[in-house]
């Protein structure tokens, strides 16, 4: 039900723009996130946008660089990557909440999720 794509090999202060879409839900009345892992580490919230009002949260580690978004018409999530480093390498996945809601909500918790698109690996590398 979401179809991520956009992953690929990007020299350190390059640019990826990340998709998320859906099918069989509308992503406006869900919370979506990105999350990423590297090899052999937990997987980590990137970033959130909240249903409904599409609120827009970020780890500090990204703020300032990465841009989430939301369109309404293609039921599409955006994660755009700027300025991106060696570190911000990883598998990058986007999920949806469980939860179809009528008002503003938004997690940090992986566990709150229910539904994943399958992964979209970014390299930032010279």
């Amino acid at each position: 039900q979401l179809q991520a794509s956009g992953g690929g090999w990007v020299q350190p202060g390059g640019s990826l723009r990340l998709s998320c879409a859906a099918s069989g839900l509308t992503l406006d009345h869900y919370a979506i996130a990105w999350f990423r892992r590297d090899p052999g580490k937990e997987r980590e919230w990137v970033s959130s946008i909240s249903s409904i009002e599409g609120r827009t949260n970020y780890r500090d580690s990204v703020k300032g660089r990465f841009t989430i978004s939301r369109d309404h018409v293609k039921n599409t999530v955006y994660l755009q990557m700027n300025s991106l480093k060696p570190e911000d390498t990883a598998v990058y996945y986007c999920a949806a909440d469980g939860s179809y809601h009528t008002y503003s909500t938004w997690y940090k918790d992986k566990n709150e999720y229910l539904y994943w698109g399958q992964e979209t690996l970014v390299t930032v590398s010279s």
